[in-house]
Order: structure tokens, then C-alpha cells, then sequence
């Protein structure tokens, strides 16, 4: 009898924690500059696609709103939560919007004080 060994698959889900979190830019003036802002992190990885820029960071980090004002030589305020959300497609992690930056967590528990979410014991 013969018995034929199916080959793993490369597209096969992994439920392990990763550790990472991200987002997609739109490949535009403001997708570039966001882009350069946060790839100067040492956490973060850019790649740049036809239409669209993946963003991905390892744990956490913070996307601080003056820093993108300066990168694009625009007055301070001049970007914001709404902006980002305007180029940003999708994102994975948690994210949370203060008035001065976004912070996108790879542990939700992370995020657990900007979010009111209690992580007392069950008894």
C-alpha cells in the first residue's frame, strides 16, 4: 500500500502571539512622511509596495503627531489622529489615539491603561 505525505503548507495559520503589531499607509505624500517618522524607530520595519506601505513593530510603539508636523514642514497640529486615519487602510494590535500621538501595542494587557480594562482575577 502506498501512502503519500501531504507537504506543509506555507500559508498555515499560527496561533502563537507574534509580538508584532502594524498598520498599512497609502503610498502618498503623507503615507511617505508617516513612514520615515516611524522608521527611524529601532522596533519598527518599512516596506514600501506599489500601493501601499506596510508598517510593522515589534511590542510597542508610539507614532508622535509633532514629529510628522516637522518631517512634512507643515505648523504644529497640522496632523492628527483623523489625519492618520485618513491614510492608514488596516491595523493589527491595539491601537489607542491620544491628542499628541498613536500607540499601537502587540499585547492588548499593554494597552490596558489607556483602555479601562480591568485585569483582576476571576473567583
Amino acid at each position: 500500500m502506498t501512502t503519500f505525505k501531504t507537504a506543509e503548507s506555507p500559508y498555515k495559520s499560527d496561533n502563537t502571539a507574534s509580538n508584532m503589531c502594524g498598520f498599512t499607509l497609502m503610498n502618498n505624500q503623507v503615507g511617505v512622511i508617516v513612514a520615515e517618522v516611524v522608521g527611524k524607530l529601532d522596533n519598527v520595519d518599512v516596506t514600501p509596495l506599489p500601493s501601499m506601505i506596510r508598517v510593522d513593530g515589534k511590542g510597542r510603539f508610539d507614532l508622535i503627531y509633532a514629529d510628522v508636523d516637522e518631517a512634512a514642514g507643515e505648523e504644529e497640529g497640522w496632523f492628527n489622529a483623523a489625519e492618520f486615519e485618513e491614510s492608514m487602510s488596516t491595523h493589527y494590535g491595539r491601537m489607542v489615539h491620544l491628542d499628541d500621538r498613536t500607540i499601537m501595542f502587540a499585547n492588548p494587557e499593554d494597552a490596558a491603561e489607556y483602555l479601562d480594562f480591568d485585569l483582576k482575577p476571576i473567583r
